[in-house]
């Protein structure tokens, strides 16, 4: 039986294999358990803003209306950029949400998704970001007050490393057989005097293993705007896609759809 909602991101928990839901509203449904089974996703012609729920023919930053997407602070810009917060300026969209979220303990990262990576995320949000950017390995290396911190040191450290995953690579599992520990001592060199203190002296390594059948061949990207019906065998899901093998599907691209998804 299909069962009927607006589509949100994939949630996940992080055993081991890392354990996969899809989310309709409030429902979630457990797909580990259905892997090599056939799912069906039907788009029934209607999108609603994922934060105040008006329907719409268009998202905006995956979700949400324009109205939303231009005056809550989480699609503010300084949210993909993040040395460009202005909390400290006083033009926040909202100083409540920026104390909650900016004014925190941030982690500066490197992961192994395609090849290392630097990154950034909130201290209490490490395992989520890592598992949604579908890392195999993750150490935290420096730990920052605040994410406008964390972003300077992201900007500076992304001219010695990628701090962009390659998706296709890291759905078929192409890794790069780089070390983190060895890719970390080379950072500390290129490390400004300043940001030393925030050093993480003995990090701890994570690793992360997905739930796959077998690796698609070829990666080709299934859209709800293309056609109006997917369906395939469920081998996987990494990151936030379902893998069939039909194609992949980019779960969080589609929040808002309202969908029948059916197992």
């Amino acid at each position: 039986m299909a069962q009927i909602g607006y589509l949100r991101p994939l949630v996940h928990t992080p055993s081991d294999p890392v354990d996969y839901y899809a989310r309709l509203d409030e429902q979630q449904i457990a797909l580990n358990q259905h892997l090599g089974k056939t799912i069906r996703i039907t788009f029934l012609n209607e999108k609603a803003c994922c934060h105040c729920g008006q329907k719409i023919k268009k998202t905006y930053n995956h979700g949400y209306c324009y109205k939303c997407f231009i005056q809550l602070p989480e699609n503010d810009l300084c949210i993909v950029k993040p040395e460009l917060c202005h909390f400290h300026a006083g033009t926040c969209r909202d100083p409540q949400f920026g104390e909650h979220q900016c004014m925190q303990p941030h982690i500066v990262y490197l992961a192994l998704s395609s090849d290392i990576k630097v990154g950034i995320t909130r201290k209490s949000n490490m395992m989520k970001r890592w598992i949604d950017q579908g890392a195999v390995r993750a150490i935290p290396f420096l730990e920052v007050p605040d994410r406008k911190t964390a972003g300077e040191i992201e900007v500076h450290l992304s001219g010695f490393i990628k701090d962009k995953t390659n998706w296709r690579k890291m759905l078929k599992n192409e890794t790069s057989g780089r070390d983190l520990m060895e890719a970390r001592a080379e950072l500390l060199d290129k490390l400004p005097a300043g940001f030393r203190s925030y050093l993480i002296s003995e990090p701890e390594l994570y690793e992360f293993r997905y739930p796959q059948l077998s690796v698609p061949e070829k990666v080709n990207s299934l859209s709800l705007d293309k056609e109006a019906e997917i369906h395939g065998k469920l081998i996987g899901m990494k990151a936030q896609y379902l893998i069939m093998d039909t194609g992949v599907f980019h779960v969080r691209k589609h929040t808002g759809y309202k969908i029948a998804f059916e197992l």
